[in-house]
């Protein structure tokens, strides 16, 4: 009896392994197939947007259409300073607005592991008088005044841009806001003492969500301004009257 009990087990386990096998190479497709996916794309015109009351960082890429397509949410492990654009040298703030970066800004041998200098000050930030150098998106998970990320998900971001710069694109916009900036939450931050100066951000978040490909941006007379060829068709010009300049 015993010896019976015996070869049954040995033979149900003998027909098992293939099955545990096929599960173990479905269960190693399925996390190779989801590695590469993450990658899609890569090489593609990239476009950057960061939020952070969310702290998420998005990034597109650009299909066939010319439109930007959501690759994937990265979650920021860290900023400093809170709500608010930075100003001074030292005051610890990470940069809010519209920024561009070029291949030259990649720092693939940054002491924060990998770097992407996103370019402060830019025009508006100089035309303002503000001051500070080296904001960065980097690894390292820590920061001050950069936006921190995992060395894993920034060698990711970090591969996106570098792929797009060296075919062909000829800078990354990077968009950074306060929050997403809906009509809800623009109510909610209203007694904020930053709030006009989000109100110029806005346009171009919304012309983004409205089109899928990012707005034009200009600096004019020290504010920024969305460029009146990318407005959409669809909004009255009282929707975007606070951006134009008589």
């Amino acid at each position: 009896m015993k010896k019976n009990v015996f070869y049954f087990l040995l033979s149900w386990l003998l027909a098992s392994v293939p099955v545990f096998t096929q599960a173990q190479d479905l269960l190693s497709g399925s996390k190779q197939f989801s590695e590469k996916s993450s990658l899609k794309q890569l090489g593609s015109d990239i476009f950057i947007q960061i939020f952070k009351e969310e702290k998420i960082l998005e990034l597109y890429t650009k299909n066939s259409t010319g439109h930007y397509q959501l690759v994937r949410q990265y979650p920021i492990c860290d900023y400093s300073g809170g709500l608010g654009p930075k100003t001074l040298k030292g005051d610890f703030k990470s940069p809010e607005g519209f920024y561009h970066v070029g291949l030259k800004q990649l720092k693939p041998d940054s002491r924060y592991y990998r770097a992407i200098n996103i370019g402060f000050p830019n025009q508006f930030d100089k035309d303002r008088g503000y001051s500070g150098k080296n904001l960065m998106i980097h690894g390292a998970c820590k920061s001050i005044g950069c936006y921190a990320m995992t060395n894993r998900y920034m060698d990711e971001i970090y591969r996106y841009a570098e792929k797009a710069l060296h075919r062909g694109q000829r800078e990354i916009k990077i968009e950074i806001y306060p929050f997403r900036m809906t009509s809800s939450n623009m109510k909610r931050h209203h007694n904020n003492a930053n709030y006009s100066f989000w109100e110029q951000l806005q346009p171009a978040y919304e012309y983004f969500v409205q089109n899928s490909t990012p707005a034009t941006v200009n600096v004019i007379r020290g504010k920024y301004v969305l460029n009146q060829a990318t407005q959409p068709d669809s909004q009255t010009p009282s929707d975007y009257a606070f951006t134009k300049m008589k």
